[in-house]
């Protein structure tokens, strides 16, 4: 490896792969580093790439359009039509439209990394990056080691962040007003999730459904998120997992007298499925099974520093709700790479010349994380009786669409006041989700007055943070 690059990107992940191979079909000079063997490229653990492993058409469609790649088998495993929210009662259930895929994960991944390489790309595996290179409060490299452990010291005039959640560059950045280089325990999710090939033993569409993802919300089984099964192509073989926050796990125990863990909250989890039996781990690419967190607020609202962007995990951007990463992290990727390419012939790898990607970004998916982050915290401040309640008597099926895409829709009690049959509790619950949609509204017409200038953005985020706090002061979690 030379000494001097036009852009580092590291970790070859959906973004990486993608900004990588963006850059470097421009002409420039792109390192790709990865800390995975060449076989396992993008693996996130020891176990695997650990994922639900679904993701709408739409996002395919951008790469498409911006990068020039398109998907099919083995990396497209199976077509969904769309996915499904059982309450925790499973007598309501509301469909969202929109097809997707749900993705043999590994194999997509080998697809980008040689779509990268193809493109000019230099990438390198079994390097681990440990930090930045700081000078003059720029970044002008990384450094880390190589698979022999021999420390390196890299440079290039920017790079790519693309290393995950769990990222040493941006928690290694200089202080200053506009990254956060901290996420709040309380905004991650541990998640479990084990790919199986299960028997059949009758239908029941409500569990396992072979042309739907699933989604199960119950506070008991997973408190303060959620458990999924998504097929696979094989009839009978699942990704099945959940995602649990800690504060409520623990709230949750503490009123049950109970110790569970994510790991056998997981395990209770695929034993309650009653029509998938004797599982088996599907052990291709040894990713049958694994653990592993995830970010679910808002991105992080400064995606720039002097030499640095951010993109996908490490810059918090999977949906606040879902937790669903794929999508985010593969339009960033798209948008880093052409953000940072042009910066680099411009000769500005400053703040102010990379500001751009921010714009870009909060354009085609950031304005509604926000809004999806301030509905994530008042589910999480519901038990099961209100969640069976509110999706039965207060929210349509357009409703609950509208909110858990971070659209805000036109709620008021009066309207609704009829389907409330009895009790205050109810009352004040609908009474909360008024508060909710309206403060998503006003979240909303902030994200879309975002910051044209550097200037301009420690102002407009200060009130992101406080009105962000006082919402979560108001509704804590309660799932129990």
């Amino acid at each position: 490896m030379p000494d001097k690059y036009d852009i580092i990107v590291a970790g070859a992940g959906l973004a990486g792969n993608l900004a990588a191979a963006g850059a470097a079909k421009r002409g420039l000079k792109v390192l790709l580093l990865d800390k995975n063997k060449e076989e396992e490229v993008g693996k996130k653990t020891n176990w695997g790439w650990v994922c639900g492993d679904a993701v709408a058409t739409s996002h395919l469609d951008f790469v498409r359009k911006h990068i020039g790649i398109s998907f099919s088998k083995p990396e497209l495993d199976v077509k969904v039509d769309g996915v499904v929210a059982y309450s925790p009662d499973m007598k309501t259930k509301i469909n969202f439209d929109g097809e997707g895929y749900v993705l043999d994960r590994p194999e997509f991944e080998k697809r980008l990394r040689d779509y990268a390489v193809k493109s000019g790309a230099e990438y390198v595996s079994q390097f681990d990056v440990e930090g930045p290179i700081i000078e003059n409060n720029s970044v002008a490299g990384i450094f880390g080691k190589d698979k022999s452990m021999v420390h390196k010291e890299i440079r290039a005039k920017a790079v790519i962040d693309a290393l995950g959640v769990s990222t040493n560059i941006r928690r290694k950045l200089p202080d200053n007003q506009y990254v956060d280089r901290i996420v709040d325990v309380d905004d991650l999710e541990s998640t479990g999730r084990y790919i199986y090939d299960c028997e059949v033993s009758h239908e029941d569409l409500r569990y396992y459904d072979p042309k739907y993802a699933i989604i199960h919300l119950n506070q008991n089984v997973s408190p303060g998120g959620y458990g999924w099964v998504f097929p696979k192509s094989q009839y009978g073989r699942v990704n099945i997992g959940i995602g649990v926050q800690k504060s409520s796990i623990e709230i949750r125990n503490k009123k049950l007298n109970k110790k569970d863990t994510l790991h056998t909250l997981m395990d209770e989890y695929v034993r309650s499925i009653p029509n998938l039996k004797s599982p088996k781990l599907f052990g291709k690419d040894n990713n049958g099974k694994g653990y592993w967190s995830v970010a679910v607020r808002r991105n992080i609202e400064c995606l720039v520093f002097n030499g640095y962007v951010g993109a996908g995990d490490s810059m918090a951007m999977p949906n606040p709700i879902s937790a669903g990463g794929i999508g985010p992290a593969l339009v960033a990727g798209v948008l880093a790479g052409e953000n940072v390419a042009t910066a680099v012939e411009k000769g500005d790898v400053s703040i102010k010349g990379m500001w751009q990607y921010n714009i870009d970004f909060n354009r085609e998916y950031g304005k509604k994380m926000a809004a999806m982050e301030v509905f994530r915290v008042y589910l999480q401040s519901l038990n099961n009786d209100l969640i069976n309640y509110g999706m039965e008597k207060f929210l349509s099926r357009k409703e609950a669409e509208d909110l858990a895409y971070g659209r805000t829709t036109e709620l008021s009690v009066m309207s609704k006041m009829s389907m409330i049959l009895s009790g205050i509790a109810n009352i004040n619950a609908f009474k909360n989700l008024v508060y909710t949609v309206g403060k998503m509204k006003m979240f909303n017409t902030h994200y879309e007055n975002y910051p044209k200038t550097p200037e301009e953005f420690p102002a407009w985020k200060a009130t992101v943070t406080r009105e962000m706090e006082a919402f979560k002061e108001k509704f804590k979690p309660n799932p129990i």
